[in-house]
């Protein structure tokens, strides 16, 4: 498989990731160095392991959870962004309770964001392809993008508050709704 088809693919599997941390960052404010790392390296850690472990997992395996996987994914970002939405609404909430770059928060965000590395891998699987440096550049540019994104949603809480948590929880959910309908063959 070619470079420039592992790129195009990592941009792809990425714009979860990317999308979330936009809304991270808006709902966060203005993130820290360590939030920043921490959103950034989880992200690309699991868009690169979900390849492999989906190279590995075997059509047997995934065959069991590829109808679950989805709904999983839906329910985890549609839960977020609903609690985000609250929060917005009520400021006397305070931000420390929030921060969704630590602990299990962080973790549930990074394989929502990855689910579709797992189908990716086990299609590279099926196909014989090698399998660790196109997750290596899935890592790299589903880390970087995450950057990307938690810089425009640092810029958007600052220039629109906290109101912009809406906005970020909004996203959530149409990520969430997405995969969904994607799932079900709808779109």
């Amino acid at each position: 498989m070619s470079i420039g088809i592992v790129i195009c693919i990592a941009l792809a599997l990425a714009m979860d990731a990317f999308a979330v941390s936009i809304a991270c960052a808006a709902y966060l404010g203005q993130l820290t160095g360590r939030q920043k790392f921490r959103l950034s390296f989880h992200f690309g850690f699991f868009q690169f392991l979900m390849p492999l472990i989906g190279w590995f997992a075997g059509k047997h395996i995934v065959h069991y959870v590829e109808f679950y996987d989805r709904w999983i994914a839906f329910g985890i970002l549609a839960i977020i962004g609903i609690k985000m939405i609250t929060d917005a609404n009520h400021p006397e909430v305070q931000r420390i309770n929030k921060d969704v770059t630590r602990g299990f928060s962080l973790v549930v965000l990074s394989v929502a964001t990855s689910i579709d590395a797992l189908a990716v891998g086990f299609s590279l699987g099926i196909i014989k392809s090698q399998i660790f440096i196109p997750a290596v550049i899935i890592g790299i540019v589903a880390s970087g993008m995450s950057l990307i994104g938690i810089s425009i949603g640092s810029f958007l809480s600052s220039k629109f508050g906290n109101k912009v948590s809406i906005f970020g929880g909004v996203i959530l959910i149409l990520i969430g709704i997405h995969i969904l309908l994607e799932h079900l063959n709808i779109i």
